[in-house]
C-alpha cells in the first residue's frame, strides 16, 4: 500500500521512536500528558486477513507514526522541568528562525508574526502538541514550523493580489524565495492528502501558474 510505504519511509513508528530516543512507552505517554511532547501524526488500524493451506488467519493491529524530528525533541526534554519550559524553548527557536529569515530578506507585515506573535505562538504550540506539524513539515520541529508559516503568509499575500495586476519584479523575487522556502520545510504528504495539501496548492500550483 502506498500509504504504508510513505509512512515507513518518512516517519518513525512509535516503537522506532522509543528505541531511538531511549525511553519506554509509559515515559512517552507521561510527556504527552504533561503537554511537552507531540502526539502521533498518523494512526493506522490494520485488519489483516490471510488464507493459506493452513486455513484462515486474522490479525488486528494499531500503529502510530511520529515525525522523525521528534527524537531530537525528546532528547531536549530530558533537561527541562515541565510544559512551561518546553513551550519557552519552542517559542525561542521559532522566534530565532523568524529573525534569521528576516535577515535574509524574508518577512511579512501579517500581524500574526508581529504584534500578535505571542498569541500566535500559543496556537502554534497547540498544533505542535497535536502532531499536526509532523504531517505538514519534514521534521515537525519549531524551525520548520516557523519557515512554513512565514512562507505561507508571503505566498498567500502575493498571489492574493488582483489577477489583472502584474507581479512586480520585487514580488516575483519574494514569491520565488517564499515558495523555495516552503518547499524545503514542507512535508511530502500522504498520497491521499496531496491534492489538498499546501505542497500542491502553494508550491506546485504556484510554480506552474507563475512560471517560477
Amino acid at each position: 500500500m502506498e500509504l504504508i510505504r510513505y509512512l515507513s519511509d518518512c516517519f518513525f513508528t512509535e516503537q522506532q521512536l522509543l528505541a531511538v530516543s531511549g525511553i519506554d512507552a509509559e515515559e512517552l505517554a507521561v510527556l504527552q500528558r504533561r503537554s511537552m511532547m507531540p502526539r502521533a501524526s498518523y494512526r493506522l488500524r490494520l485488519d489483516v486477513s490471510c488464507d493459506s493451506f493452513f486455513g484462515q488467519h486474522e490479525e488486528h493491529k494499531a500503529m502510530a507514526y511520529y515525525a522523525r524530528g521528534y527524537a531530537s525533541w525528546i532528547g531536549l526534554l530530558q533537561s527541562l522541568h515541565g510544559d512551561a519550559d518546553a513551550f519557552r524553548v519552542f517559542a525561542e527557536r521559532y522566534r530565532a528562525r523568524l529573525t534569521q529569515l528576516k535577515a535574509a530578506g524574508l518577512c511579512t507585515e501579517n500581524p500574526k508574526l508581529g504584534a500578535g506573535l505571542d498569541e500566535h505562538l500559543r496556537e502554534e504550540w497547540r498544533h505542535f502538541l497535536e502532531g499536526t506539524y509532523g504531517i505538514c513539515t519534514k521534521t515537525g520541529l519549531p524551525e520548520e514550523i516557523a519557515s512554513k508559516e512565514l512562507a505561507t503568509m508571503i505566498i498567500r499575500d502575493i498571489i492574493g493580489k488582483p489577477v489583472e495586476q502584474a507581479l512586480s519584479t520585487r514580488d516575483r523575487i519574494c514569491l520565488t524565495l517564499a515558495v523555495d522556502l516552503l518547499d524545503t520545510a514542507s512535508g511530502q504528504f500522504a498520497p491521499h492528502e496531496k491534492e489538498r495539501s499546501s505542497r500542491h496548492l502553494l508550491i506546485d500550483e504556484v510554480r506552474k501558474n507563475y512560471q517560477l
